[in-house]
């Protein structure tokens, strides 16, 4: 379960070690995990170095897509200092486009926010 959302954008948390450490970015989600009472993930080697063999793919065209591999992941894209904490906080911005009674995404999208909190 973990390992599945740590996926989300590490192909931008690679390339923003320096503004944020892995805890840092795991703080991220989990602080808003804990807001609507789902456990917290943890950082997971495994898919952190797939996620990374990915983003080393992508290196030579810089084509913005999904790996559509074993897990679940968001991927964003900035400008100036976007880093990995700014990231999450974008897909979270989400929140209200999603209706928790009906399990959907109202008016707007919601997917990436979903991602972030679902177990």
């Amino acid at each position: 379960m973990s390992s599945k959302l740590l996926l989300l954008a590490t192909v931008l948390v690679e390339l923003s070690l320096a503004q944020n450490s892995p805890q840092d970015y795991v703080d991220a989600h989990n602080s808003v995990r804990a807001q609507v009472g789902v456990p917290p993930i943890t950082w997971n080697r495994t898919v952190a170095a797939y996620a990374q063999e990915y983003a080393n793919s992508r290196i030579e065209n810089c084509e913005f897509e999904h790996s559509y591999g074993p897990y679940g992941e968001n991927i964003a894209e900035g400008y100036g200092n976007l880093n990995g904490v700014d990231a999450v906080t974008m897909w979270v911005s989400e929140k209200p486009n999603y209706d928790h009674k009906s399990n959907s995404c109202v008016g707007d999208e919601c997917f990436h926010y979903t991602q972030v909190v679902w177990a």
